[in-house]
Formats: C-alpha cells, structure tokens, sequence
C-alpha cells in the first residue's frame, strides 16, 4: 500500500464568503475522491480562532494555554465542516474529529481520509499535520495557505521577498526561526516547531497556494506544482 499524505489546510481557506466557500469546498471533495492514497487532513482555526482569542485577551484574557485552547475549538468547528462536505460527497471519511495524532495515524490505516484540527496548546494546526506526516509515515506533508510559496522574508514589509521554488528543510528553518512557540493565533508560513520535527524525522514539506485546487491536485499527485518544495537537508 503506497505511503499516505498529510494535507494542512490553512482557516483563511474556509471563506467567510458562502458561495464562494461551498464551491471551493466542493471541488476539494471532487480532488479527494479520485485520490489514490489516504490523505490526513489538518484544519487551522483562520479568521474565527483569531476573533474569538482577540475578544478573550480584550476581556483580560492573558494566559497563552487558555487562549491556545481557544483557537483549538475553532480549529475542530473548521475541521467538522471540511469533514461532512467530505462525508456528503460520499468520501470514506472517519466518522469524528480526532484530538490526537496517535488515534488519527490509527483511523488513516482503516480510512481513506481522517479530518482533524488542533490537538493541545503549544501545538498549531501546521506542527499537528507534520506531526501526524511523522506519525502515520507519510510520504510527504502538504501545507495549504493563502500564500503561493515559501518567501526569503516577509513580502509585507520587504518588496525585495522573493519567492523560493525549491530548497532545503535547514534553509526553511534559517527563515522561520528558532522552534519555539508564539502568541496564540499568531501565523507564519510554516510553524517553527513543526519544522525542527520535520528536519529531525526527514520529512519533506511543501507549500502552496490552497485557493487554487489544482495546485493541491499537483502536489498531491506528486506532479511539479507552483509553490515551495521543501527537501531533507
């Protein structure tokens, strides 16, 4: 049986928009139908984990596990979602949202596509995917967001950011950052701690652009795609 793949999918692709959402969802349940291998899907908690963790710090919320814990629930409303579309279009999905990487790894061994969102403060939905990559020995992890690729910096506040095509999990980490954890419902293209886990069990990444489903369809199917291809090294 052919390893599986591990799909992050970043909250900001579950548009507030609902036609527009539906359709992009749709067309994920028509990609992941034809897939050949089970995928683990990782869903981020996006505009309503980042409003929800605002509203508590305004209120005097300060504690990182509490507001950590927060946008855990909204990663797991986020990923309840993505898996009744997946269930409707008649996707042998597991039947519930799992809290752990160990029991998803598990039900990916008896299903075609497990759905999950976060699993415990500390972790974002990006270190829970490569952590469940690692854990169910996928051939690969896939992170889907709202940017096209890896960037040298920041493309907000540097216009010489150039985008990168290819290069190295210890490149990615010299731009990421040291494998610490930040504010709850802060982002960066790829969780820091979740790369140090992907260069400690040789696991290749690859980032791309998740509003554009063919992009998704190319990695998936291990055809060149436009975004960063992340290799061990």
């Amino acid at each position: 049986m052919a390893a599986p793949l591990v799909l992050a999918l970043g909250g900001s692709l579950l548009r507030p928009e609902e036609a527009e959402r539906l359709a992009w969802l749709s067309s994920l349940a028509n990609l992941l139908s034809e897939c050949e291998v089970s995928i683990g899907i990782v869903v981020g908690g996006g505009v309503a984990a980042r409003e929800a963790i605002e509203l508590a710090t305004r209120r005097g919320e300060n504690d990182l596990a509490a507001l950590d814990e927060i946008g855990i629930t909204a990663t797991r409303v986020n990923a309840s979602i993505v898996s009744q579309i997946l269930l409707d279009a008649g996707i042998d999905v597991f039947a519930g949202i799992p809290t752990d990487v160990a029991s998803a790894a598990q039900s990916l061994d008896e299903h075609s596509v497990v759905v999950m969102g976060g699993t415990r403060p500390g972790h974002t939905t990006d270190n829970v995917a490569i952590r469940l990559a690692i854990e169910a020995k996928a051939a690969r992890c896939l992170i889907a967001t709202n940017v096209g690729y890896v960037y040298s910096s920041d493309p907000k506040v540097d216009s010489a950011a150039r985008p990168i095509e290819s290069m190295t999990l210890s490149e990615l980490q010299g731009i990421v950052g040291p494998p610490v954890h930040g504010k709850a419902g802060g982002s960066s293209v790829i969780d820091p701690i979740g790369v140090q886990a992907a260069i400690d069990n040789n696991l290749p990444l690859a980032v791309l652009d998740g509003r554009e489903m063919d992009r998704i369809e190319d990695a998936l199917a291990g055809k060149p795609f436009v975004g960063t291809r992340v290799e061990v090294g």
